[in-house]
């Protein structure tokens, strides 16, 4: 239960001190949540006929004209996300830990003020992603929310199929939202549940910095539970496996592995070589360029003409 606060003790927020709220909310999760998952949509929908019914992939300036509403669908529903994690009083007690600078901690906000600002934000954005054509994705997402914070599935081993399930979810409706009307191919389908195989083995990597504030709530995560030595070598190992599984995927020839393979190989150094908050914060930011570099592969495969042969069968 939150502490009642008198109004006297509670920030007053005015209309104002919204913009700055909704990033420092998402400041965190925009550089390696937002941008890469923005980044699936528009690379997966210029791949053209790889990934959908889309004959054609359109032109750079569409693509250009419609990342917008990638970016509002991306942010302003891991805003939502955001604000039922960091609510939560064991998630104040961890953010005091490990991320001190973010609103609640630092008393921008109350617990309270930002529950009244969820209720508030919750029926804009499925008003939003409604309009935006991927009403029932937001409705799956904002459920996996709930179960994620408030019945505090996040804080035992589902954590990581939480997280790639809501993966699943993102990627596919910002793929959507690429198509404008084109449905998704099979092979649309079985990228982006590969794309969260790769999400539920090796995002585990972002714990690795948060192992102070995990503990203190009680959180299970992989390296508080197999340890930190054993975790830093499966991420490695899997980042590596599934560099090679990716590229096969989309039948690439040996140039195809370059980028994938090389950003492995620099997050699986990052891991065993420098081991310090700092260290992993970066080997983070780097496992999130890595995963954009298997982004690019449907777009290398409509490129190099390797995947002609699969059938594009509407299914939506």
């Amino acid at each position: 239960m939150y502490a009642i606060q008198s109004k006297a003790q509670q920030p007053r927020l005015q209309a104002g001190d919204l913009p700055v709220l909704f990033w420092c909310f998402t400041e965190s999760n925009f550089p390696t949540f937002v941008l890469p998952n923005t980044m699936f949509g528009v690379l997966a929908g210029l791949a053209g006929d790889v990934l959908t019914t889309r004959t054609s992939p359109p032109s750079l300036q569409v693509m250009l004209l419609v990342r917008l509403p990638f970016i509002l669908f991306n942010w302003v529903t891991v805003f939502i996300f955001d604000l039922a994690n960091q609510r939560l009083p064991e998630s104040v007690q961890e953010d005091k830990i490990n991320k001190p600078w973010r609103p609640i901690p630092t008393g921008r906000i109350t617990g309270d003020q930002t529950r009244q600002l969820l209720l508030a934000a919750i029926p804009l954005t499925l008003a939003l992603n409604c309009w935006l054509g991927v009403g029932q994705e937001s409705c799956l997402i904002l459920l996996i929310t709930w179960l994620y914070n408030d019945l505090r599935g996040g804080d035992g081993l589902m954590r990581d199929g939480f997280i790639a399930i809501a993966y699943g979810l993102f990627n596919r409706a910002s793929l959507c939202i690429a198509l404008g009307g084109y449905a998704l191919a099979p092979q649309g389908y079985m990228w982006i549940a590969l794309i969260s195989g790769v999400i539920w083995t090796t995002m585990q990597i972002q714990d690795l910095k948060d192992q102070q504030g995990d503990r203190s709530r009680g959180r299970l995560s992989m390296p508080l539970w197999l340890g930190d030595t054993v975790s830093r070598w499966l991420i490695s190992l899997f980042t590596l496996a599934w560099s090679l599984v990716c590229v096969e995927f989309w039948e690439l020839p040996l140039w195809g592995l370059f980028a994938p393979l090389g950003m492995a190989v620099c997050v699986g150094l990052q891991l065993v070589l420098q081991q310090s908050a700092a260290a992993d914060a970066l080997a983070w930011r780097l496992w999130c360029l890595w995963l954009v570099t298997l982004y690019l592969l449907p777009l290398c495969a409509s490129w190099s003409g390797q995947s002609s042969r699969w059938m594009n069968v509407g299914c939506d």
